[in-house]
């Protein structure tokens, strides 16, 4: 007889929302007990979850990206009974196969460790970079399988986790360079040297925060692998401004602040139609555009824990009102950390806002795979000649930083300053 049983997430410590990076198993599968069927990823560690007992996977319940805590149902698994057979034969041929078992595997244990040595030994850490692999523990054996260091594959999955594929073409790219070390994102420079700070005078150790941690090392791969050239502009929005004022008593009765951002976020919707290139990403080979049809903008936002960046989906086709009201929303949520993962993907191209704290001009990272990013400063009162006398403008510095494998400086140039002309004139932002 067979019967069908659920597996949920067992212990996992004191880790809850754990993300699924892998599910190792299909359905139809047969398992045995003690086999992985899934890769965890917390803040500290991969783990793989074993299934308590062997048969054949019938259900699938999660998948990757998906966020799990102890008792989340994981897989159905239909188990085979051992009620049909005879107990008078068991008996008897147990102790005979508890016998050979372990002259055979005797025999067999150095062959089985010869092409699979220990992770430990491979896996030291020769550079920061491998410490922070991101890649589950069946490609990492994978990897050791093949004689591929791990820490120069480059990741080109979902959050930029390795992938069979990525360790396959790092093996290829070093067989076509003859063998050469394949230099990645850090581009082998010596690691920082170790100073005991405390020798200067009294200093207080804090952790990064997690927000802190999985930013840092994808603003770090970005910086390094995208060549990055920023493009500045200022914008007239002294109509905007009034055309705000004069509305933003409507908004805050309806329970949102009418922000110049919204304005700047349906303006770059406009704009990226006009400039469909800034609307594209490169593929994984680097060698085609994709050209997107949607419309979505992150906005990043500043929360105690970190900087986060979700994005508001469909903008070309809202009102000013509804992005304000939805801005709103998301970064409450932000700021509550109860952000999901699909509030942070699909974006488009990002804009990061610093007006409300000052300063006149920076340089935003990109946020990969999108191909530009806008900063914007804070405003100011300045005098601009209209050909006959000086006026006063409030003025709106604007930074684009563009990748420069996709986008020339002309291109570049011309995007910013349609973007500051649909600001300056709100009949071509409403229109």
């Amino acid at each position: 007889m067979s019967e069908s049983k659920q597996i949920n997430i067992p212990d996992i410590g004191d880790f809850a929302e754990v993300e699924v990076i892998e599910v190792l198993v299909k359905v139809g599968d047969e398992v045995s007990a003690e086999d992985a069927i899934i890769s965890l990823e917390s803040e500290k560690a991969t783990i793989e979850v074993p299934t308590p007992e062997g048969g054949i996977i019938e259900a699938i319940m999660v998948k990757e990206g998906d966020f799990v805590s102890e008792g989340s149902p994981m897989m159905s698994i239909k188990t085979s009974s051992p009620n049909n057979t005879k107990p008078t034969n068991e008996t008897k041929e147990e102790p005979k196969q508890a016998k050979e078992t372990p002259k055979k595997s005797a025999a067999e244990e150095p062959v089985k460790a010869a092409p699979n040595p220990p992770p430990v030994p491979v896996e030291i850490p020769k550079q920061p970079g491998d410490k922070l692999a991101h890649a589950s523990p069946s490609v990492r054996k994978f990897a050791r399988e093949l004689g591929a260091d791990i820490a120069q594959v480059i990741g080109t999955g979902r959050k930029g986790r390795i992938t069979q594929d990525d360790v396959k073409n790092h093996i290829k790219t070093a067989m076509q360079t003859g063998g050469q070390t394949v230099v990645t994102a850090g581009f082998d420079v010596p690691p920082f040297p170790a100073v005991d700070f405390t020798q200067f005078g009294e200093v207080d150790s804090q952790p990064l925060n997690r927000i802190q941690k999985i930013s840092g090392k994808y603003l770090h791969r970005n910086w390094v692998r995208i060549p990055h050239v920023t493009q500045y502009d200022e914008s007239d929005i002294t109509e905007l401004e009034d055309f705000r004022q004069a509305n933003k008593a409507d908004a805050k009765a309806q329970g949102f602040s009418l922000t110049p951002l919204a304005f700047i976020v349906k303006a770059m919707a406009k704009a990226l139609k006009k400039f469909p290139k800034f609307n594209s990403s490169l593929d994984v080979d680097g060698e085609n555009l994709i050209y997107k049809k949607y419309f979505h903008i992150g906005i990043a936002v500043d929360t105690p824990n970190g900087l986060v960046v979700p994005v508001i989906r469909d903008c070309d086709k809202k009102e000013v009102f509804e992005i304000a009201k939805e801005m709103r929303d998301i970064s409450l949520k932000a700021r509550d950390g109860k952000l999901s993962p699909s509030d942070m993907q699909g974006g488009c191209i990002s804009i990061s806002s610093l007006g409300g704290i000052g300063g006149t001009a920076f340089t935003p990272i990109i946020n990969a795979p999108e191909v530009a990013i806008l900063g914007v400063s804070r405003s100011s009162i300045k005098p601009v000649w209209n050909g006959k006398e000086f006026q006063p403008k409030l003025m709106l510095p604007l930074s684009l930083s563009y990748d420069h494998r996709v986008i020339d400086g002309a291109d570049a140039a011309r995007f910013i300053v349609y973007l500051s002309s649909i600001l300056a004139d709100m009949k071509k932002m409403l229109l």
